[in-house]
């Protein structure tokens, strides 16, 4: 079933399952060999529709990941507050009209271009 999904950027329509269901494409595959990989998209699958849930749970994982990585917990912090941070940036430009992937393209732009000096594309 396909669904309409706003992203940042546009209105697509995405492929949707019921979240208990194996993708069709790797249900369908006979092979043993194919059943961890089943077992995987599903428990994956799952714990994505969990997450939209209950975002703490992705702030979690995210820390996991950032934590078997070798961060410490100091730059795991600072970078989950710089994430908020900006979440809750792009949620202010949302409310006041900015739709084009160029228009916050130009804004981080220059964002960047006042605390350091450089616009992204210059560090590049």
């Amino acid at each position: 079933m396909y669904l309409p999904f706003q992203s940042r950027l546009k209105v697509e329509n995405s492929l949707c399952f019921a979240p208990t269901r194996k993708a069709s494409s790797a249900s369908s595959s006979p092979s043993p060999k194919a059943e961890p990989f089943k077992h995987l998209l599903a428990k994956v699958g799952y714990e994505r529709v969990q997450e939209i849930e209950d975002p703490e749970l992705a702030a979690k994982r995210t820390r996991a990941i950032y934590k078997a990585k070798g961060y410490s917990e100091d730059w795991i912090e600072k970078r989950m507050r710089g994430i908020a941070i900006r979440d809750e940036l792009t949620d202010e430009w949302k409310k006041r009209a900015v739709k084009q992937e160029q228009e916050y393209a130009i804004l981080t732009a220059e964002i960047a271009k006042a605390a350091f000096g450089l616009t992204p594309q210059a560090w590049g």
